[in-house]
């Protein structure tokens, strides 16, 4: 696997999805199976999230925040990509992902290039429904995070992500339910839920390059 140039943004362009194979690994138990009809009948909110690469010392790095506290937020705390709600304005998915990217990360909206789409993704706790996007950056990003949105910032290399394994390491969390859930533990951060399951795909499709 290549992590060096700009010849792994062409691979993941072309490169197969998993979806529904790739987000189970890391579903918690309890999460049910909708068909996309079943979810249309939740009328659910629609929202876009970005995995934004972008290269730091030789290899491609994407971000992830830690969301700020918020009691009228289901995932308030929690960690996860940079995204939020598709609004009126936004001509489709894809600009909802650059407009939430700069909005939330301080990343001029025209220096994020749209790469691909990954598998969309229902989260029931929240009713969203959740278009995921793979990006990139020429520039070298200077983060400023929007206060009201995110409280730290997480950068992460694309080559941990091989790293994934198919039994992931299960934790109680404090918002999960009282049940264990599989999570993404990097350097003591515990990523899980939607981002995780994201994240499971970006991994299965890097592994097949």
């Amino acid at each position: 696997m290549e992590f060096f140039g700009r010849d792994l943004l062409k691979n993941i362009q072309q490169a197969k999805l998993e979806g529904e194979n790739a987000h189970a690994v890391y579903s918690p138990p309890y999460r049910p199976l909708y068909s996309y009809e079943d979810i249309l009948t939740k009328r659910p909110k629609f929202a876009a999230v970005n995995i934004l690469l972008y290269l730091k010392d030789n290899q491609w790095w994407f971000p992830l925040i830690v969301r700020s506290t918020n009691e009228n937020d289901r995932h308030s705390g929690q960690i996860s990509l940079p995204g939020g709600k598709k609004e009126e304005h936004d001509v489709d998915f894809a600009a909802t992902a650059k407009r939430e990217t700069s909005e939330e990360m301080g990343i001029e909206e025209h220096y994020v290039r749209i790469i691909r789409e990954l598998s969309p993704i229902y989260i029931p706790p929240s009713n969203f429904y959740v278009r995921p996007f793979i990006s990139y950056t020429k520039k070298n990003p200077q983060f400023i995070l929007q206060e009201t949105e995110a409280v730290e910032l997480i950068e992460l290399p694309v080559s941990s992500l091989l790293n994934l394994i198919e039994k992931p390491e299960m934790l109680v969390l404090p918002s999960s339910r009282g049940v264990k859930v599989p999570v993404i533990n990097f350097n003591n951060y515990l990523i899980w839920g939607a981002t995780s399951m994201i994240l499971s795909e970006f991994s299965t499709l890097l592994k097949n390059l």
